[in-house]
């Protein structure tokens, strides 16, 4: 027996819930129902940011807000000057949800807790009368005529739906990008997005743990970021090189995740600087020894690790430095290469960059070109962010600009 809805929404995601409540707001005759494939929906959301979800950034400037996006920055200027990261707060706020800003601009509920968010979902969906059905995988999609003009119907493994409007918001979801194919639409190959470097190297071994700040550049490529770098157990990770893997995506992806980058644990000292630095610590300190002590804003046990690369023993004390030393040492603090043998990503909070091509979407209203009717939100499209609230900033602005289009 078909189910009849005049729109339904396949993702019981961030984007798909967004997409709905604001629809069902402002026209609560609208019959609307969420499609999820798992048994529980917002997964994403439960997870995201440490279980905290870090719902936006503190980036009020549209023009500015788009900069953070490495697929998707020209695209995202229209939808951002319509909704953006101030109206996610307002709307939040209006919905029970305070929101408080991090010292490095990421934004989290005052309680904490991503339980919070998906609450406030629940509670709003259920106010509204949108029909939360869990456990429905699609299987196919078509575009029918009847009688009374053309509407959508969706087949999953238990149940026929019908409706007027189809809002795709399935994430990163190669089924649906393949049904998409089928209708004509051109997918962008997927490739992990957000990911940290695997690094076998016998100066970080010890150093699971420490982070500090660092320029990191990847070899033979224009990508360079700087920012808060951590070392763990498998090689390095934290927003440093969390930025290079969005912004290189494709590059990295092509390299096979084989490559060299170099790191310089001064930051924005270059090497003859260094070197310079240097000497004029071996005249102050000449009698203490070079090992014990970081004179630099970098942690005593990776300032001990880099001064052992540097051919420079334990008992040295900076007195004895050779000129040779004093060079290898700027180099290890400047420009120490680390060779990079594949990725981890984050299994829950995977992103990709790949989805549906950009040039078939008309983002005033996040429709397809190609079938009226049609919509999408969230990460289905091929736009990704680095990481920090962005990604799901995008998910509200489309959720938003679908259910202004859908509903004006």
């Amino acid at each position: 027996m078909n189910q009849d809805f005049d729109i339904l929404i396949v993702g019981g995601g961030a984007a798909g819930f967004f997409s709905a409540i604001n629809i069902v707001e402002r026209n609560p005759k609208l019959k609307v129902a969420i499609l999820e494939r798992g048994k529980e929906v917002l997964s994403k959301v439960r997870i995201s940011g440490g279980g905290r979800c870090n719902v936006t950034h503190a980036c009020f400037e549209p023009n500015e807000l788009v900069k953070f996006y490495p697929r998707g920055e020209k695209e995202l200027r229209g939808p951002f000057h319509q909704f953006s990261s101030g109206d996610t707060i307002e709307w939040f706020e209006k919905h029970g949800v305070e929101l408080k800003i991090e010292d490095d601009g990421r934004m989290f509920p005052v309680s904490n807790s991503s339980q919070t968010i998906i609450d406030c979902f629940l509670n709003a969906s259920k106010k509204l009368g949108i029909s939360i059905l869990t456990g429905q995988s699609v299987q196919s999609i078509f575009n029918t005529e009847g009688s009374d003009g053309n509407y959508w119907k969706i087949e999953t493994q238990t149940e026929t739906y019908l409706a007027e409007k189809l809002i795709l918001a399935t994430g990163s979801n190669p089924k649906i990008w393949d049904l998409l194919h089928t209708f004509g639409h051109a997918i962008v190959t997927p490739v992990p997005s957000l990911f940290t470097f695997n690094i076998k190297d016998y100066r970080i071994k010890e150093l699971p743990g420490i982070a500090t700040q660092a320029t990191v550049k990847v070899k033979d490529t224009k990508l360079e970021s700087t920012g808060p770098l951590l070392i763990t157990h498998w090689g390095m990770s934290g927003p440093a090189i969390l930025k290079l893997s969005a912004w290189g995506a494709r590059i990295l992806h092509d390299k096979n995740y084989q490559f060299t980058i170099e790191v310089n644990w001064l930051n924005d000292i270059e090497s003859e600087e260094a070197e310079m630095l240097l000497k004029e610590l071996k005249q102050e300190h000449a009698k203490k020894t070079v090992a014990k002590k970081s004179p630099f804003e970098v942690q005593n046990r990776l300032w001990e690790s880099l001064v052992l690369a540097s051919g420079i023993s334990n008992e040295t004390k900076w007195a004895d430095l050779s000129k040779i030393q004093l060079q290898n040492l700027a180099n290890q603090l400047t420009k120490g290469l680390f060779q990079v043998n594949g990725k981890s990503t984050f299994k829950e909070e995977f992103v990709t960059a790949g989805g549906i091509d950009l040039k078939e979407i008309n983002f005033k209203t996040m429709e397809s070109k190609l079938h009226p009717n049609l919509y999408f939100a969230g990460e289905i499209v091929n736009i990704d962010a680095i990481t920090g609230g962005f990604n799901f900033q995008n998910a509200w602005t489309s959720g938003f600009i679908v259910a202004d289009a859908i509903t004006n």
